[in-house]
């Protein structure tokens, strides 16, 4: 009888912890995500390992064609690694080896490493493009419509290469109106 209480109280504690991490309110000097409401999140993990924690947000207005996707890394990586890797994803979705090179070295500017327990936020708004945060400050600035596209994909176009972590990033949701696609 104990075990079993102790094991209600647990899984109780648990889940309100769980759910206080995913929850996090994000407070950043954009003016979008001040206002934002986290719409899903889920974890990649590689191999057994905890990678990162991912939350995409979107506007209080379900339609609006803003919308962020917060990383909380586990593992430290060097900027370079996250690019590459970028780049590969990114490359299944057509992008030619010219745009992965000019890309490449625009996010070469931008990302630093990440030491695990930090926050790599992108947020996308037509009229300024992807802008990037590193623990809430801003580091980079990336325009153009077909970028988003491509490097947002990574995560949220229905061809990822981590279904389930799109699946959890949508939640009950609509993908954002970047993607094209039709949802009920």
């Amino acid at each position: 009888m104990k075990i079993e209480y102790f094991l209600i109280r647990f899984c109780i504690i648990f889940c309100l912890l769980c759910s206080a991490v995913f929850s996090r309110e994000l407070t950043y000097s954009d003016a979008f995500l001040n206002s934002a409401k986290l719409q899903g999140s889920g974890e990649l993990t590689w191999w057994g390992l905890h990678v990162y924690d991912a939350s995409l947000y979107r506007g209080s207005n379900p339609n609006s064609a803003e919308f962020a996707l917060d990383l909380r890394y586990y593992k430290s990586f060097r900027a370079s690694s996250i690019i590459d890797r970028s780049m590969e994803e990114m490359k299944k979705f057509g992008i030619t080896d010219a745009q992965a090179q000019s890309w490449g070295r625009q996010l070469t500017s931008i990302l630093p490493d990440v030491e695990s327990g930090q926050n790599l936020t992108a947020i996308y708004s037509p009229k300024q493009g992807t802008s990037f945060y590193l623990e809430g400050k801003p580091i980079g600035r990336i325009s153009g419509v077909e970028f988003p596209k491509a490097f947002f994909g990574i995560w949220l176009d229905p061809r990822t290469s981590a279904p389930k972590l799109r699946e959890q990033l949508l939640g009950q949701g609509c993908p954002p109106s970047l993607f094209q696609e039709t949802c009920n």
